[in-house]
């Protein structure tokens, strides 16, 4: 799963995008390190995961620019309550899915596209339930999947909604490491989390609120008291606890 290089800084230059008539995204201007870990920080309603859908390409643009994305399509890992419980697949089946990209849902795997995958199933700790109905998996469980098959699409540019949300200890540090992996073997990463270990575990930060930027940088300088305030629109920390979950009001 080596990288031969690094993919290059992706900027948005005044992005605004919405859905219909109502707008989520108001004229940020930012920078995605290439081949480092951002992670996108705020509250409900901040534009986290619309800012994934524009990264992604999922999500017209109303207004700015988007440079850099290189000619791989990204890889979107969507939160687990996305994928129907009743889907007749099997873990295995769905880490592989991730090779379409690359060859289509109708030529065959070659050996190297097996090798992969099986690679991305133990490096997520699922490798015992490959052969498992991933309807049949606990939440953590499902979720560790799907970010095995954004592994195995082996893209420039991975973006992740919550990968962390709702996983034990254990399986939260899969996944971290995981990430990390990806990192070192020059994948943009981009996850939108409210796991405060996770926000500062990478390289860069974006903190937004109602649409808009509102500091970026190194997640230590971005992630302070004051600005966690501002974020969360409240005059308490969202959380003392490790994240920034807090009540309905202030998850991320």
């Amino acid at each position: 799963m080596t990288k031969n290089s690094i993919p290059p800084d992706i900027a948005l230059r005044r992005v605004s995008a919405g859905y219909g008539n109502r707008p989520a995204l108001h004229a940020i201007s930012a920078r995605i390190p290439g081949g480092l870990a951002t992670s996108l920080v705020g509250a409900n309603g901040a534009g986290k995961s619309s800012l994934l859908a524009v990264l992604a390409g999922v999500l017209d643009l109303a207004d700015g620019t988007v440079t850099g994305r290189g000619p791989r399509r990204p890889a979107l890992v969507v939160q687990r309550d996305a994928v129907p419980d009743g889907l007749p697949i099997t873990v295995r089946e769905t880490v592989a899915m991730g090779r379409w990209a690359d060859l289509g849902p109708w030529r065959r795997a070659r050996p190297e596209d097996r090798a992969l995958v099986e690679a991305c199933l133990d490096r997520l700790g699922i490798v015992d339930l490959a052969r498992r109905q991933l309807g049949s998996l606990s939440g953590g469980q499902r979720q560790r999947a799907l970010v095995a098959q954004g592994l195995a699409q082996r893209p420039e540019l991975l973006l992740l909604d919550e990968p962390t949300a709702g996983l034990d200890a254990e399986a939260g540090r899969r996944v971290a490491t995981a990430l990390d992996t990806a990192v070192a073997e020059g994948t943009t990463v981009v996850h939108a989390t409210h796991d405060l270990g996770l926000a500062l575990r990478a390289d860069h930060c974006l903190l937004l609120a109602h649409g808009r930027l509102l500091a970026e940088g190194p997640p230590a300088e971005v992630l302070t008291p004051e600005a966690l305030r501002r974020a969360w629109g409240t005059p308490e920390l969202p959380d003392a606890r490790g994240d920034l979950t807090g009540t309905a009001r202030y998850r991320c």
